[in-house]
């Protein structure tokens, strides 16, 4: 079948490395978005298995679609009936617009694709099926570029950053995504000892843990959760046949340390809290205290962590640019022979850290952008801020 995962555009790259890891052929990048190929079962357990996507597409067909007329009439053709129960509710959500280009609306789009949907159901059963804003089966999704409307079902359900385990509370979480995507951008791939000197709510040392267990980040998702469950393609056999293979995939424990710190106790036992959620805690090691006076849990390995900015530890100019220098120092001075990886507000002072980044991704953390910096640290890499800018 022809599939879409969906991600962040700056969060591609990741996505292409887990659908290539994988085993998924055929693979087409787009914007914010990754088309490829997959069997039925591989279909399953990618859902089960993908970090970095938020999404997956089943690609039902492409049509032309320069008016209303013609989404409608073309529309019509597909036969929606064998692909869904009547019984199921439903909705259509319409991603790009040729508004500017004089063509159609996102509301055009949705309502022609719905009626469509509904008249096929009409003709063939005479009960068209009902559309569910609040809680759909099925989600159709409709995406219309240059006068041509790929039409496509959800099969994911929920998001599939949502991986349950979030606590509430911490001013500043990652998406579970993003910080799976940081990881892979980092080569982090669970075999190396990792360290999270400034955890916060815990999402990168989490995710981290997971990884080092060979975990599938969505085998806990309960029965209906997957779109994919209600449509009439769905093998019940070959699923749990496929959730069977994943769980016994996952490891008795880590192939390495994963050690998650932070200087505000609070935020430690939120992290604890969101690694018991998320089945990992006893696969952890939590401290409290200040990555100035931390000590590497190894000679080697990957430090990975969301350096803390702007109201967080505190208002001045001068606030920022201490903790920088120190972040740098201690990494100069204690971590040598480690690899780091650093995400830091664009805005923020961060060259004051003073090691010149092997390698930079442009990233976004929500709305706020940012960079990753990759590090490698050894003897005599010490920089000065000044020489750094």
């Amino acid at each position: 079948m022809r599939l879409i995962a969906t991600c962040p555009e700056e969060t591609k790259p990741a996505l292409l490395i887990e659908l290539q890891s994988l085993g998924a052929s055929d693979i087409v990048p787009g914007y914010r978005a990754v088309a490829f190929e997959a069997d039925a079962a591989l279909f399953y357990e990618l859902h089960l298995k993908l970090r970095t996507a938020s999404r997956i597409l089943q690609v039902i067909k492409e049509v032309p679609a320069k008016s209303p007329e013609m989404l409608h009439s073309q529309a019509r053709r597909i036969r929606w009936s064998e692909l869904f129960e009547s019984r199921h509710g439903f909705i259509v959500e319409s991603l790009g617009d040729d508004a500017d280009q004089g063509g159609m609306a996102p509301k055009q789009v949705i309502t022609q694709v719905r009626e469509s949907i509904r008249d096929v159901f009409e003709r063939a059963q005479g009960q068209a099926p009902p559309v569910d804003r609040s809680e759909p089966k099925v989600v159709v999704v409709a995406h219309l570029r240059h006068g041509r409307c790929m039409l496509s079902l959800d099969t994911s359900g929920k998001s599939l950053h949502k991986r349950g385990y979030r606590e509430q509370g911490h001013p500043a979480p990652l998406k579970e995504t993003l910080a799976a995507a940081i990881l892979l951008l980092a080569g982090y791939d669970g075999t190396q000892p990792f360290f999270d000197p400034m955890c916060g709510s815990g999402t990168l040392a989490i995710e981290a843990a997971m990884m080092a267990v060979n975990k599938a980040p969505q085998i806990h998702r309960k029965k209906g959760e997957f779109h994919f469950e209600w449509l009439k393609s769905f093998d019940r056999d070959l699923w749990r046949v496929t959730q069977d293979r994943v769980r016994a995939e996952k490891l008795d424990a880590p192939r390495a340390p994963v050690v998650a710190a932070d200087i505000n106790p609070a935020y430690v036992a939120m992290a604890q809290k969101s690694a018991l959620d998320a089945r990992v805690e006893k696969y952890m090691t939590f401290h409290t205290g200040r990555f100035q006076d931390a000590e590497p849990p190894a000679d080697r390995g990957l430090l990975v962590t969301n350096l803390p900015y702007g109201e967080r530890i505190g208002s001045s100019e001068g606030d920022i640019l201490k903790l920088y220098a120190e972040v740098g120092d201690t990494l100069k001075q204690k971590f040598a022979g480690w690899q780091a990886a650093i995400l830091v507000a664009a805005a923020s002072p961060y060259k004051a850290i003073g090691l010149k980044p092997r390698r930079t991704f442009d990233l976004m953390n929500g709305s706020i952008p940012c960079k990753l910096l990759l590090l490698d640290l050894y003897a005599g890499s010490r920089r000065t801020p000044r020489e750094a800018l």
